[in-house]
């Protein structure tokens, strides 16, 4: 990993991205909402009910890249405005996809973190278009990348001056089946001991598995990951994309209840436990 410049670590210091009044890098920072932007109605009361969980962002995608191009992709424009407008209501900082480097400058406009999803990681283009920009950028892992590749991709958005820069463990490829990716927990102290840069997961993606979500998420905690990211829909019965692992609002708060106590307790842990 030596031609990584940027991304290595060098010191004890980490880095820690103030989006509002959320910190990630410090403490547990929790970013819920639904996987797509598909009513005012349904983003508006997701919003609710996640700020009332105590989530400290709202997650939202108003663009969709789907497996089959006849999936849901989106409300683009329109759903991001429902997005930027559920976020000013709740006081939450809003993540969401960009998926088109012709997107970005005018999606940073509406967005407090871009997200880079799986598929586009390894997009040079819109990593340095996001790089560019300045604003915080929550790149996932590549489903098949090894962390080498997935931190050679943080450092081309480093390299553009951007240095706000978010990982998230999302799952890999495996033969195994019973999960829709396989959470690759290593990841979490790995990249700690290779990059100063903060690490969330992704428990819904990489189980998809409602039932899962909850043991993942406090693993997730307890391996040291600087936060989460996770899917909640006010009525999952009724979403257009992902319904089988999103979570309930009360299933959430549910989490949320026995996450914080556990982020505290492991808080009070002395260093290398």
């Amino acid at each position: 990993m030596k031609n990584l410049k940027l991304a290595m670590r060098e010191s004890e210091q980490r880095t820690i991205i103030k989006i509002s009044n959320a910190e990630i890098g410090r403490g547990f920072s929790v970013i819920a909402g639904p996987c797509s932007v598909e009513s005012e109605e349904q983003m508006f009361e997701s919003a609710r009910a996640v700020k009332a969980a105590g989530a400290d962002m709202l997650r939202g995608g108003a663009f969709k890249p789907r497996t089959s191009p006849y999936a849901f992709q989106g409300l683009g424009l329109h759903g991001l405005k429902l997005l930027s407008e559920a976020g000013k209501e709740t006081g939450l900082p809003i993540v969401t996809e960009v998926i088109d480097p012709r997107d970005v400058s005018w999606v940073a406009e509406f967005a407090d973190v871009l997200q880079i999803g799986t598929r586009n990681m390894q997009n040079y283009s819109l990593l340095k278009e996001v790089g560019q920009t300045g604003r915080p950028v929550l790149l996932k892992r590549g489903m098949y990348s090894t962390l080498e590749e997935w931190l050679n991709c943080a450092e081309y958005i480093l390299s553009e001056g951007n240095p706000n820069v978010i990982l998230c463990e999302r799952g890999i490829r495996t033969f195994e089946t019973y999960t829709r990716n396989t959470l690759d927990l290593s990841a979490v102290p790995a990249i700690k001991e290779l990059t100063h840069l903060p690490i969330i997961i992704d428990p819904t993606h990489s189980t998809g598995r409602v039932n899962l979500i909850g043991p993942m998420s406090l693993a997730a905690v307890a391996a040291g990951a600087d936060g989460l990211i996770v899917e909640v829909h006010y009525d999952p019965a009724r979403a257009l994309c992902d319904a089988d692992q999103a979570l309930t609002p009360t299933l959430f708060k549910d989490i949320m209840q026995r996450l914080r106590p556990l982020q505290s307790f492991m808080g009070d842990l002395p260093e290398n436990s």
